[in-house]
């Protein structure tokens, strides 16, 4: 194994966070530490998780939400350390990796089919 990698996954290990498996078209909620001044606070942030790109300890993904008539895109590195816990809601059903063409859309557009299990 290529020495650059090996440091990569013991960084990751010494991290010790481990999130669930969630790919484009789950809908998440992410758990953030903001910090304000001298306070410090947890914050969710729920949506539709549009893109995820694995690049080891670089690994980000992409959450989309409305938020009061208008659409938020926010992208997070997986291994932040602002990044406490990730919860998948609704695992969807989509046929892409990335789903950019949900920018274009409103209202029943943005609806992405939910996988039931049988």
């Amino acid at each position: 194994m290529n020495e650059l990698l090996k440091f990569e996954q013991d960084q990751i290990a010494s991290l010790g966070k481990k999130f669930p498996d969630f790919k484009a078209g789950d809908s998440i909620v992410v758990t953030l530490n903001v910090k304000e001044g001298d306070k410090e606070r947890k914050q969710k942030f729920a949506g539709v998780c549009i893109a995820r790109r694995n690049r080891g300890i670089g690994s980000t993904f992409r959450v989309r939400k409305q938020s009061f008539g208008f659409y938020v895109e926010r992208l997070f590195a997986l291994y932040s350390p602002s990044v406490v816990d990730i919860e998948v809601q609704k695992v969807g059903v989509v046929r892409r990796a990335k789903l950019y063409y949900l920018r274009d859309r409103e209202g029943k557009g943005v609806k992405i089919r939910e996988k039931v299990n049988n």
